[in-house]
């Protein structure tokens, strides 16, 4: 019996990774809604049946039956979310409550990936800029709509992706990915200040692993998927070897955050990937991959 799987954002970094590994089994049938506001048509993977539009409108673009929703398509970056609160509010909040809906009335499973901002310093993530807020709220609302409603949850939070095919320019771009453009055109690597901010690096395809995972067995909330080990900005930095040009301090950069992977540990995930092996493989490449 064949399984429908929605990934909302599959046009994008992570989301195109995830409908690459779902494609893979030949029970699985996949599609990706996208606006791509961030997502690319080069990031399409075979298999899969691409559907643009905004979350807002899931209920009218999506008219078949599915058994998973995986999502993933919202708004996703900190320090930017100040400039741009009218797109975090559509798709974090109006598109969000789309999928929750669609969710509730097609008896799909939801799969959300949620935001480990809002671990940030001591739990004060969640209130340090709109993405973190809405994040965080979004959660809350998931839970009640299991109490409400009864709906088939599961919430998953990404500790600082890396891997093939990140944004490496322009503002939504990250920051293995920018320092990667950055040492690619010999220009100097921004830090944004103090530089001390700790990130748990965790590999694209550890965290798909970490996806499917919970997807099979998790149940609930606070299934963090990031890698043990922590660096701050600077050090990552330094393993580039190029040189540092600081910036000044942005609103929302939190300092540091709380890894919750006990639960997805008890399901049997580890990470099989580290941030210095891959630093080393740009820097062989030409810093690409």
């Amino acid at each position: 019996m064949s399984n429908v799987i929605l990934v909302t954002g599959g046009a994008g970094f992570i989301g195109s990774h995830l409908c690459e590994r779902l494609s893979q089994d030949p029970n699985n049938i996949i599609f990706s809604l996208d606006d791509y506001s961030t997502g690319s048509k080069e990031n399409h993977v075979k298999k899969v049946n691409y559907i643009k539009g905004h979350t807002k409108d899931i209920e009218k673009l999506i008219d078949f039956e599915v058994n998973t929703v995986f999502h993933l398509g919202e708004y996703s970056r900190v320090e930017q979310s100040f400039e741009d609160l009218d797109s975090v509010w559509t798709a974090n909040k109006i598109g969000t409550f789309s999928v929750l809906k669609f969710c509730k009335e097609n008896s799909c499973r939801l799969i959300y990936a949620g935001s480990s901002t809002k671990f940030g310093d001591n739990g004060n993530g969640k209130n340090q800029s709109p993405y973190g807020w809405t994040k965080a709220s979004n959660t809350e609302l998931i839970q009640n709509f299991d109490n409400w409603f009864g709906i088939n949850y599961a919430i998953v939070y990404f500790y600082n992706a890396y891997g093939p095919r990140e944004i490496r320019t322009g503002k939504y771009s990250t920051i293995i990915a920018k320092f990667s453009e950055q040492m690619r055109k010999g220009e100097q690597l921004t830090v944004v200040s103090p530089g001390t901010q700790e990130r748990n690096f965790t590999h694209v395809s550890d965290i798909v692993s970490g996806l499917i995972l919970v997807a099979k067995s998790g149940k609930g909330d606070n299934y963090g998927i990031g890698h043990a080990k922590s660096y701050n900005i600077i050090q990552i930095a330094e393993m580039f070897g190029g040189k540092i040009k600081m910036l000044p301090e942005r609103k929302g950069n939190r300092m540091s955050a709380q890894v919750h992977t006990k639960k997805i540990i008890d399901l049997g995930w580890k990470p099989n990937n580290d941030i210095e092996d891959y630093i080393e493989l740009l820097k062989k490449n030409n810093w690409d991959v």
